[in-house]
């Protein structure tokens, strides 16, 4: 087991940051950690990581305690947090070369090397880290995460300040660390956590509302099954209101509907005979698929 926690619980004097959450991720996961502002996500990063103690309850990344043995779920484990801390002053491959020798890494030239090349520093490694954009900044912010090789990376809005190109290599970059590697991220970019993630983890209000696996998105929450039906003829679409099952018709616009059925009593195919036998013509007909915007604003929308 990568991470596991177990009734963590972090309280600021009569506030509630973390309400006795318990999950495990097993290894070789990329799992989105979501939430709105303030709903605990970043001080459940720091307890794991070590740098804030929970109030009660437990946790361990790969085994190791993060009360008891601090020093090991360090080694094990890469963090990036939100507000990335970074000595301004200092260039690029120096800081990384400084960063090696306090983890005490051998061959720290060669390791700050492949680092600088995996997130794309090369251009960037003899400038001052005050010079460098905030998309490079980050970055550097995880080159010394990854450094140490960790067997667990935590990364705390981990795409932040990046432009679209950049968007996409560190999204590769992060899911090939995924497949060897038990990766955390928090985002507020959901399409991202979509393309990404093999698990969805979402908190609201210090509690934890859901966790399932994203190609189970459809099956959370909604009751429903709905279908979108463009056909070519109003008057003839008229008839889709008497499809077996439906629950209810919408027209959203011209040509253009949302057919409604109790969840698993139809299919595509049925609502394609039906259509045949009632020469209605279809011009797009589809399922509407559960995302994890959809599952985000439902579990948290309420107070």
């Amino acid at each position: 087991m990568s991470v596991e926690l177990t009734s963590l619980h972090k309280e600021y004097g009569d506030q509630i940051a973390v309400n006795d959450l318990s999950f495990k991720i097993e290894s070789s996961e990329i799992v989105g950690f979501l939430g709105p502002n303030g709903a605990g996500k970043s001080t459940t990063m720091k307890m794991l990581s070590c740098f804030l103690p929970p109030t009660s309850g437990s946790a361990s990344v790969c085994g190791h305690d993060i009360l008891t043995e601090p020093v090991e779920v360090r080694r094990h484990l890469g963090y990036l947090p939100e507000h990335n801390p970074l000595y301004k002053e200092m260039y690029v491959h120096e800081f990384l070369l400084m960063c090696a020798s306090v983890h005490g890494l051998d061959r720290k030239k060669a390791r700050v090397a492949d680092m600088i090349e995996m997130t794309g520093l090369v251009p960037e490694q003899n400038k001052r880290i005050g010079q460098l954009s905030k998309g490079y900044r980050q970055r550097v912010g995880l080159a010394q995460a990854m450094l140490h090789d960790p067997e667990v990376l935590i990364l705390d809005e981990p795409t932040s300040g990046l432009d679209p190109n950049q968007l996409v290599e560190i999204r590769q970059l992060i899911k090939r660390i995924g497949e060897k590697k038990t990766v955390i991220f928090s985002s507020h970019i959901m399409q991202e956590v979509q393309a990404l993630c093999d698990r969805v983890l979402i908190i609201h209000q210090g509690n934890l509302v859901a966790d399932c696996q994203i190609d189970d998105l459809p099956n959370i929450l909604r009751e429903e099954e709905v279908y979108r039906v463009h056909a070519a003829d109003d008057a003839r679409a008229s008839l889709l209101e008497k499809l077996p099952d439906i629950l209810r018709m919408d027209r959203v616009a011209r040509g253009e509907y949302r057919c409604i059925f109790p969840k698993g009593t139809t299919s595509g195919a049925s609502i394609f005979r039906y259509c045949a036998e009632q020469d209605i013509v279809l011009e797009q007909l589809y399922k509407e698929s559960t995302t994890v915007e959809d599952l985000f604003q439902q579990l948290t929308s309420a107070s």
